[in-house]
């Protein structure tokens, strides 16, 4: 259980979307959460991983190539 104080107008939007959509404030709540916690993850790996001298480093055009883009 997590109990989070946000401002009112993010109150109403979440309400308003979850009466829109027929789910719960907290499916929403949880969504979000994840999506962030995805993309802040993600963000200090590639610290990480920037931080370390023998990492590969690649141009734009280099990875696309990689990728077959």
């Amino acid at each position: 259980m997590l109990t989070v104080r946000v401002p009112k107008d993010v109150e109403e939007r979440i309400e308003e979307l979850a009466k829109l959509t027929h789910r719960s404030k907290s499916f929403y709540i949880r969504e979000a959460l994840n999506a962030y916690l995805e993309d802040i993850e993600d963000y200090y790996i590639s610290l990480e991983r920037l931080a370390r001298k023998d990492a590969k480093r690649y141009t734009i055009e280099e990875a696309k190539e990689k990728l077959g883009l």
